[in-house]
């Protein structure tokens, strides 16, 4: 017989994945937002493939008494409830370390683009407004040579400063706990309060738990330079948002570069939106072909490893 696999998504996946699901066994595909599929559907089902970040809970689990494994596509897992998971003896996996070098570099690309006005100076430059060269217009924030400062100097957060080394600038960094391999990059582990009142550019790279949900707001953005420049690579509920829209409405920081929001996408009406001061991605950080069809390939041998009762090959929980 052959495997019940259930692929929990708002959209179609990447588009390698849909074959191989297909080869593994038979797919019954649920819209989170959609009712439940029906309830002897699910009594079947032995497989999760997780495509996005929708919530999936203790209560989701118990309708699939036969469920063996939950593959997600990325490594983010804040919306898969881990204990619950362990609690019913379903091993749970990611995709860690396929997306460092991608996400590396769209945390500095933002850096880069809000530092140098690059979405405002391509506006301008194409507009009816630009009618001269004046070397007083839009100047922006000089990278090289900056202080740079990592919140969450993990996988992703030590290919954010392996490229700033390019850069000559100077990286301090904030973790749970000093790294022992910040020294290959002569990185200075410092207070949190310390590395915003520094950097001239703060880049958020850490995973989203309930410690780091909303861990920058108000009091945090005060602290930073008003000619620093944030950027958030991580989950949008690491930062407040009203708190960063005042910041940057105010002037208390130069500029923020955005992969990620909550809620994802940001409604159509919010105040962010209305900012020329803000680089706002969909989401981004690991879309590159490469980088997607790895962690496609990833994930797929997860949930086929956990249907045939063999290790994960990047088990999370």
């Amino acid at each position: 017989m052959a495997h019940q696999i259930l692929l929990h998504t708002e959209v179609e996946p990447y588009q390698t994945i849909r074959p191989q699901l297909e080869a593994l066994g038979e797919i019954c595909q649920w819209n989170p937002l959609e009712p439940l599929p029906p309830a002897e559907v699910l009594r079947r089902i032995e497989g999760l493939y997780n495509f996005g970040h929708h919530r999936l809970d203790g209560a989701k689990m118990d309708l699939m008494p036969r469920l063996k494994v939950i593959s997600n596509f990325g490594v983010g897992v804040d919306h898969i409830d881990l204990e619950a998971a362990r609690q019913r003896g379903i091993p749970v996996a990611n995709t860690p370390k396929l997306l460092d070098g991608a996400t590396a570099d769209m945390t500095f690309a933002l850096l880069l683009a809000a530092a140098r006005n690059l979405v405002r100076g391509d506006h301008f430059a194409r507009s009816a407004a630009f009618t001269h060269y004046d070397p007083s217009f839009m100047l922006g924030q000089e990278v090289h040579g900056a202080v740079l400062g990592i919140v969450g100097l993990g996988s992703i957060g030590y290919q954010v400063a392996r490229r700033a080394l390019a850069f000559d600038m100077r990286v301090i960094y904030h973790n749970r706990q000093p790294r022992a391999q910040a020294a290959e990059l002569g990185a200075r582990y410092v207070p949190l309060d310390e590395l915003l009142a520094q950097a001239d550019f703060v880049t958020l790279n850490m995973p989203l738990t309930p410690q780091t949900r909303g861990m920058i707001g108000q009091r945090e953005l005060a602290l930073m330079k008003p000619t620093a420049v944030l950027v958030n690579a991580a989950r949008g509920g690491v930062l407040d948002h009203q708190a960063l829209y005042e910041a940057l409405r105010e002037g208390k920081i130069w500029a923020a570069g955005l992969d990620v929001t909550e809620p994802e996408p940001l409604p159509r009406n919010h105040p962010l939106l209305g900012l020329d001061n803000v680089i706002i991605m969909p989401h981004l950080g690991s879309a590159t072909h490469q980088t997607r069809q790895a962690m496609a390939q990833r994930s797929v041998d997860n949930l086929r490893a956990g249907l045939e009762g063999k290790p994960l090959l990047s088990r999370v929980a």
